[in-house]
């Protein structure tokens, strides 16, 4: 039942082929181990290497930095592809970690290319994209997460270096990172007095301060970092000095549009399983599927997974046409990315809800594949900016 691309641009030669590149990945490298990586609390070093050789890891980055070229569709196929042949969002959170770490970096190179920003390239893009290393972005700090702008970690130049004092939290792949591309404090209050750095683990007085236990999403290492007069060279700040806010707000609508995309995937997958234990689970002499209630359920749930999913790739096509040159109007395509956000993410929570009362007892188990989308769901409306922070977003851009 699982719904391939309807829409010419997700279903050309070359997309279907990735789709199908990616799915022989997963039901491999993937699905067999995932469980274990669930208990593990991470998923190994190794599978950032073979995701490189297959040629996934660096789709939607360009080939100049060392990608596999491509964009936002193509990583989104991608995601699709992962999560409806058994993987899931938080795998994605954890493999894919460098598609928040590294646009700024590749960003502030490809806008204003210098000798500084090509080094950062070639000791972090290329390595990461490479499978060799791994990177996390530190932005979320114990004081407040959606409220980039009033980030206290603070960076001082002191001679050729930054020293850095604070801390961060909720940090995807903190654990496993081998750098941390981080939002400071340089200039004075508000969004104009942010940077971004990059902070290599080992550097003294740079911490993994401990692992975080999580609802959802065991497989993606989480961390508190801490940082205590931690020395970084000047040459690892990204782009301009209180430069960073913009860096960071504009990989803001490809953050959301991903988090977007895994909500429906989920919703999908969610609802395959659901569908294909209704033929198979009876009750009182009668498969479930003959029930008019389970019945209805199950066109509940296609309802909302497929009107979240058109209005999700619709946005995500103008965001590519964006990316390309076309003349977008940006403030409308963010207030429409954080709509497709909430729309998926809302179809996400009630599909899966609903797939694991089909379920019934089984649904609640731990070997069973839907029990993990719905804790795994439940972080997809706080991700990338909390819904009521979204939907504040967009009244003030339609100017509600």
């Amino acid at each position: 039942m699982t719904v391939s691309a309807p829409y010419d641009a997700w279903s050309t030669p070359e997309r279907t082929a990735l789709r199908e590149a990616v799915t022989r990945f997963t039901t491999t490298e993937i699905t067999p181990f995932l469980a274990g990586w669930e208990d593990d609390g991470e998923i190994p070093r190794e599978l950032h290497k073979k995701a490189a050789a297959a040629g996934i890891l660096g789709i939607a980055f360009p080939e100049e930095v060392g990608g596999q070229g491509g964009d936002i569709v193509d990583i989104s196929v991608v995601s699709e592809a992962i999560i409806e042949a058994g993987g899931s969002s938080g795998l994605i959170a954890a493999l894919f970690t460098h598609g928040i770490a590294l646009p700024h970096l590749v960003s502030a190179h490809r806008m204003a290319p210098t000798e500084r920003t090509e080094a950062l390239v070639e000791r972090y893009v290329r390595p990461t994209l490479a499978g060799e290393m791994i990177g996390s972005l530190g932005v979320t700090e114990p004081s407040g997460g959606s409220d980039v702008a009033n980030l206290r970690t603070r960076a001082a130049r002191d001679g050729d270096a930054y020293v850095v004092n604070g801390a961060k939290t909720f940090i995807t792949s903190g654990v496993r990172a081998d750098f941390v591309t981080t939002a400071v404090r340089t200039g004075g209050d508000g969004f104009g007095g942010i940077s971004l750095l990059v902070v290599d683990k080992g550097t003294p007085g740079f911490a993994v301060q401990r692992p975080l236990r999580k609802m959802g999403w065991h497989c993606s290492d989480t961390a508190e970092l801490a940082f205590d007069d931690v020395r970084v060279p000047a040459e690892n700040l990204v782009g301009e000095e209180n430069g960073g806010f913009v860096l960071v707000m504009q990989q803001f609508v490809n953050e959301r549009l991903s988090l977007a995309v895994q909500a429906y995937a989920t919703a999908q997958r969610a609802l395959d399983l659901a569908a294909g234990y209704t033929k198979e689970r009876e009750t009182f002499g009668r498969p479930l599927a003959s029930r008019q209630v389970i019945r209805h359920k199950l066109v509940e749930m296609h309802r909302a997974t497929t009107t979240a999913r058109a209005f999700t790739r619709q946005v995500v096509e103008r965001a590519a046409a964006a990316s390309a040159g076309a003349d977008i109007d940006q403030m409308r395509l963010a207030a429409d990315a954080a709509v497709a956000k909430n729309d998926a993410v809302a179809a996400c929570e009630f599909v899966v809800n609903e797939a694991v009362q089909i379920f019934g007892g089984a649904g609640y188990m731990r070997e069973t594949e839907v029990e993990r989308h719905y804790r795994d769901a439940r972080i997809l409306g706080i991700g990338g900016g909390a819904t009521e922070v979204m939907n504040d977003l967009v009244a003030k851009i339609l100017g509600f």
